[in-house]
């Protein structure tokens, strides 16, 4: 049995070096989704401001400006408040941002990259002049959206802690059913006090782990970091619970125990790993 543990062990360490060698160069990148809602009936345009002058500034949008109304795209620079600058109607300074000044798809503008602003503010101008700039703002985590309401004049950004609770119940819960499941496949959901172990072990462990996903995801996104470190805290995870159960659990033997652990762990670590990306992007989607 500890010789079949440590082959494991190897084995899923070597799958995280050969994933972490793929993933290398594909790191999330910043983004905010603005999405208006009473779009105005007329040709507007949406910039994102960030704080400094635009003097000095590396313009990245000169191609895109000269398809531009230039009246609009005036008035736009003209509503801009002293101390802050347009980032994609003036450029940004020494990193690039992507997304462009009208909606891509109707009352949705994106911006990402490395060039959007964590402390930001929001400036609508239509073509009839009407204006709308937004307080300052805050993003507190790497993807995020907010929601322009025009009719209101008002901005709102969905609270934070949702986004974590969202992804703390998408890692937690799947992984209890799943190894609940075992657990009776294996044949060790008696007696009674073998759920209640059961659940504290997981309560801890795999709570544990996915509060930390949870944080991860939501502060860096789905990434290499994520990639690094996923795979040994499963194994590290995996190993105490298998000493555990083997102390703890009531079952014809010992290896019983140890063997529902790991086959538990395993399944669980690769549940997690294939529903990481589709619940992060889930989760910014709608936060």
């Amino acid at each position: 049995m500890r010789r079949f543990l440590r082959m494991l062990l190897f084995l899923i360490l070597s799958v995280s070096v050969l994933c972490v060698s793929a993933f290398a160069d594909m790191g999330p990148k910043s983004q905010l989704i603005v999405r208006v809602k009473h779009a105005p009936d007329e040709p507007y345009y949406l910039d994102l401001l960030a704080e400094g002058d635009a003097a000095d500034l590396i313009d990245y949008s000169a191609e895109k400006r000269a398809e531009l109304d230039p009246d609009l795209l005036a008035s736009m620079i003209a509503a801009i408040p002293e101390g802050w600058h347009g980032c994609l109607s003036q450029g940004v300074k020494g990193a690039p941002i992507f997304g462009q000044l009208t909606a891509g798809e109707p009352g949705v503008h994106q911006f990402s990259y490395f060039g959007v602003p964590w402390t930001y503010r929001i400036l609508m101008v239509t073509q009839s002049g009407d204006v709308y700039l937004s307080d300052v703002q805050e993003r507190t985590v790497l993807q995020s959206s907010v929601t322009v309401d025009w009719a209101k004049q008002s901005i709102f950004a969905p609270p934070v802690w949702q986004g974590y609770v969202l992804q703390f119940s998408a890692t937690f819960f799947p992984t209890l059913i799943l190894e609940g499941l075992l657990l009776v496949l294996l044949k060790l959901h008696r007696p009674k006090r073998n759920w209640l172990s059961f659940l504290l072990v997981n309560l801890v462990t795999q709570g544990a782990l996915a509060l930390w996903c949870s944080m991860t995801f939501m502060k860096s996104g789905f990434g290499v970091m994520f990639l690094i470190l996923f795979i040994p805290a499963e194994a590290i995870i995996m190993l105490a619970e298998a000493l555990i159960y083997r102390r703890i659990l009531s079952a014809p033997s010992r290896t019983r125990s140890i063997l529902y652990a790991v086959i538990a762990n395993l399944c669980s670590a690769l549940l997690g790993w294939y529903l990481a990306e589709p619940v992060w992007r889930f989760v910014v989607s709608i936060c």
